[in-house]
């Protein structure tokens, strides 16, 4: 009965990390965009010494703005792994995660276009360490996300009239 145990628990650990692994695999296009955006940034960063990849989504938004453009927020959380900074390609396979750092706790908002990021309103992220993140810093990024989307009953040129 012992022994049964012990082979339930290995199994189920070597299954989680390839759940987790492909979380990344799941995001849709336009989800996966802004996380490749913030990995981009936040391994340009000189301070970031460790290699980061997707580990799950917390909240996401996605407003359809019209014509074909979407107002989008992603709150998601990146996990270091083994591998040095810049290595590429890097998957939760070819670089395993670290449990002995701390998660990062990322937002996203941008505006997407015919499944482009738009220039702008410049994409707006913010990352920090989940134990350093306070509620004060949560409500921060919510309001620099809601003054980037539209404001319902904005003019538009199909409300213009010609006299």
């Amino acid at each position: 009965m012992c022994v049964l145990l012990w082979v339930v628990l290995a199994i189920g650990v070597l299954l989680c990390p390839a759940q987790a692994s492909d979380g990344y695999s799941r995001l849709d296009q336009s989800s996966r965009a802004g996380v490749d955006l913030v990995v981009q940034q936040l391994h340009a960063h000189v301070g970031v010494q460790a290699h980061f990849l997707f580990f799950r989504s917390v909240e996401k938004f996605d407003i359809e703005a019209g014509f074909g453009a979407r107002h989008i927020l992603h709150h998601f959380l990146l996990k270091p792994t083994t591998c040095a900074k810049g290595t590429t390609p890097a998957t939760a396979e070819t670089c395993p995660f670290r449990n002995d750092r701390p998660l990062m706790d990322c937002t996203v908002c941008y505006k997407m276009f015919r499944d482009e990021i738009e220039a702008e309103p410049k994409p707006y992220v913010h990352c920090i360490q989940k134990p350093k993140l306070t509620q004060m810093m949560k409500q921060t990024r919510r309001d620099h996300c809601r003054r980037m989307s539209y404001t319902r009953g904005a003019p538009t040129l199909l409300a213009s009239t010609q006299n």
